[in-house]
């Protein structure tokens, strides 16, 4: 879906692109900045298969940026591997947090008991935006099924200076069922142990047959968001 040219701020876009499929916004985004400009962000979830084996269909050469906060499952990290051989992903980019940060604020590696804010800003936050200052664009997996926090969140949006696109704003669980069984994608390993919701290590936890699958995420806290996309 190729976007007017008179289209110009993140609220025309998004009005353009409300009824677009996930493969036609990530499309209109490559139009609109072009590859050197885009990144996909994905932490290489529990659902992050389907909105990487979409891009791959569209692109499989727009980078994709992973964040290795120090804290992740063994498990996340061979998914990881595992989809890029299944998916062709030609330039995955794994971002890890600055190490006088890590020294300065964490050097014991408790602060995700103690102050989980600030956990999340050394360890994603802060990385991510270094990360992404040569982008114009980013495309992101947010789902409007995900909860109260994430329920009205736009196709496109502003993100500072840059464009966010949210290609699975629309999409439902169903969909990415769908996606997940027609591609024969392989799923997270860790959905078989009970986590429907993976992030970092010590702030997942497996959720209950019914529950909110982020409901595993901070367990206890009223924290819901790590910081990225608040």
């Amino acid at each position: 879906m190729l976007l007017p040219r008179a289209v110009a701020s993140a609220v025309q876009y998004d009005q353009a692109l409300q009824s677009a499929s996930p493969a036609e916004v990530i499309a209109a985004a490559l139009d609109v900045v072009g590859r050197d400009g885009l990144a996909l962000v994905s932490s290489f979830g529990t659902e992050s298969a389907a909105l990487l084996k979409v891009m791959a269909d569209v692109d499989p050469a727009i980078p994709v940026l992973f964040l290795d906060t120090g804290w992740m499952f063994e498990e996340t990290l061979a998914y990881r591997d595992q989809l890029i051989l299944t998916l062709g992903l030609r330039d995955v980019r794994t971002i890890r947090p600055a190490v006088d940060a890590l020294a300065a604020h964490d050097s014991d590696g408790d602060l995700w008991s103690s102050d989980p804010d600030t956990c999340c800003r050394i360890r994603k936050v802060e990385p991510l935006a270094q990360a992404l200052t040569p982008f114009s664009a980013w495309i992101n997996g947010r789902k409007r099924f995900q909860g109260a926090s994430r329920a009205v969140i736009p196709v496109v949006e502003d993100d500072g200076s840059k464009l966010k696109f949210n290609p699975f704003a629309n999409v439902t669980p169903d969909e990415i069922g769908l996606i997940y069984a027609s591609a024969k994608l392989p799923p997270h390993p860790l959905i078989a142990s009970g986590f429907a919701s993976v992030g970092c290590m010590p702030c997942t936890s497996r959720t209950a047959p019914g529950e909110d699958p982020r409901a595993g995420r901070w367990r206890g806290r009223a924290k819901t968001e790590c910081g990225i996309h608040t």
